[in-house]
């Protein structure tokens, strides 16, 4: 098991940027893949993007594909999403989450943290 704390949002500028941080609890967090998945209000969680365990691989949703890159820390316990070139649309609250498989979809991933808002002004 694994506790995850999202950590960095906040508000920004159209076309700003924004460093989110993830710290995992517990000496495992290197045998998790992990991603991150938003929750814009009044809309369904979407995937946003994944890393493998070791961060040689990752995948992105089209949306952000470009602008985004996750990456991680094992040595620190820490996966981060940079976020460059904001838009207005990607205003949502940002959840951490971990899984033993790589998933992009937001149901399959097991352990979740309690999430960051960023919010991104036209």
């Amino acid at each position: 098991q694994v506790q995850l704390v999202e950590s960095g949002g906040g508000l920004v500028q159209a076309g700003g940027s924004l460093r989110l941080s993830c710290a995992a609890s517990g000496r495992t967090f290197s045998s998790y893949y992990m991603g991150w998945v938003r929750q814009a209000p009044g809309k369904e969680r979407e995937f946003v993007a994944t890393i493998s365990k070791s961060g040689d691989y990752t995948y992105y949703a089209d949306s952000v594909k470009g602008r985004f890159t996750i990456s991680r820390d094992n040595a620190k316990n820490t996966v981060y999403l940079q976020m460059n070139s904001l838009k207005p649309e990607d205003t949502a609250v940002y959840y951490c989450a971990a899984a033993s498989i790589m998933c992009t979809r937001d149901n399959d991933y097991a352990f979740w943290g309690q999430g960051t808002q960023v919010t991104v002004s036209s």
